[in-house]
């Protein structure tokens, strides 16, 4: 026995105690082992073993996987000094207000997000190099979740009154709702998704939160945030998001990625109709939260802005999903909303963070 002191010296042996000797295990039953063929794996119902990673069948799982790991950050990173002055002398009473709920939506949210690729997606792909991914994006969404937290403690914000907003404006609660609707619904570990109507109910849950929750809602869902920032106001606020929104759009691009692979290799067929509803009541709920969240319109930024390039955000996520657009014709409201997700500015060296290197410096987002 060997002692927890020192590891490598033996304990004295008492009088009359055999040294145990330790036999390896060997199986009663040795399978006929053969080599992986990557083409024998699959994103969802493989047969392949799924601890070996490589030979990959899906090298572009891998590559989220590295360059997600270029955009690694912490909120502490950013200086939030100045947005605990402007937040007290600056913002008007309307602008409190869309910061505030904006923040309450978004601290709900990414637990949501957590939850849903740990508990019902990741366990169900069936290629580890997918999941490898989809381990870092569980870590984001805490990594959201924590930065949310920053904010609200550095300009000390009362936290049970913004967590419960969720729970007690029903304009912010109809957009959880729906998403927990569409979300619950695959969280069973025990889904079969050989039966096609699991699959495909699977499918349209993947749709909803790759296309709508994190490619529609989360990437438009910053821009009142963004448009202070373009006045020169809550910049750290503002930065932290941007950096969660280049994580937004790498998880939006995995699984747009992953659901035309799923229904390539299962030979899916969307429900049209399915797909319709989808997009309507995912623009009812954002109606109502923009109408709630933008009562009062701020300068820079209004209501009509926001459910606009939600139309024109939606359009673009259909066409990455190969699938008909819901609104045709709709126009970029919001020209500079992309520029957002780069973060290549000039930057003063005492005043934030220096952001351009490695770290997603020459990363491609979409």
């Amino acid at each position: 026995m060997k002692s927890w002191d020192d590891p490598f010296a033996e304990l004295p042996q008492k009088a009359g105690q055999e040294k145990a000797v330790l036999k390896p295990f060997v199986p009663e039953k040795v399978n006929d082992v053969k080599p992986i063929n990557p083409e024998d794996k699959r994103v969802v119902n493989g047969m392949v073993d799924i601890n070996q990673l490589a030979p990959f069948k899906y090298p572009w799982a891998w590559e989220y996987f590295l360059n997600a790991n270029k955009n690694h950050w912490t909120p502490l990173d950013i200086n939030m000094a100045q947005d605990i002055h402007d937040y007290q002398h600056k913002l008007t009473p309307e602008e409190r207000h869309v910061y505030e709920n904006v923040l309450s939506y978004l601290t709900t949210s990414d637990i949501l997000a957590m939850r849903n690729i740990g508990l019902a997606v990741m366990e169900k792909m069936t290629a580890p190099e997918l999941q490898a991914y989809q381990a870092r994006q569980v870590f984001e969404e805490a990594l959201h979740t924590w930065t949310y937290q920053h904010c609200i403690e550095t300009l000390n914000l009362d936290q049970g009154e913004i967590y419960n907003r969720y729970r007690v404006v029903p304009d912010i609660n109809g957009k959880i709702q729906l998403a927990n609707q569409r979300l619950d619904a695959v969280l069973r570990s025990d889904m079969d998704l050989t039966n096609r109507d699991n699959l495909h109910e699977f499918v349209m849950s993947y749709i909803f939160f790759a296309g709508v929750f994190e490619g529609v809602w989360f990437y438009n869902g910053f821009s009142p945030i963004f448009a202070l920032q373009r006045r020169g106001i809550m910049k750290g606020t503002a930065e932290q998001l941007q950096y969660i929104m280049r994580d937004e759009v790498m998880h939006a691009g995995f699984g747009i990625r992953t659901i035309k692979q799923i229904i390539l290799e299962e030979n899916l067929k969307l429900d049209p109709k399915a797909l319709r509803k989808m997009w309507d009541e995912a623009l009812a709920t954002e109606e109502a939260y923009a109408g709630y969240i933008m009562r009062d319109p701020i300068l820079g930024y209004c209501k009509e802005d926001h459910i606009a390039q939600f139309r024109y955000i939606a359009n673009r996520r259909a066409r990455q999903l190969n699938i008909e657009e819901p609104f045709p014709g709709a126009e970029n409201a919001l020209p500079w909303l992309d520029e957002q997700a780069n973060l290549r500015k000039e930057k003063n060296f005492f005043e934030t963070r220096v952001t351009e290197y490695q770290t997603g410096g020459a990363l491609s987002w979409e």
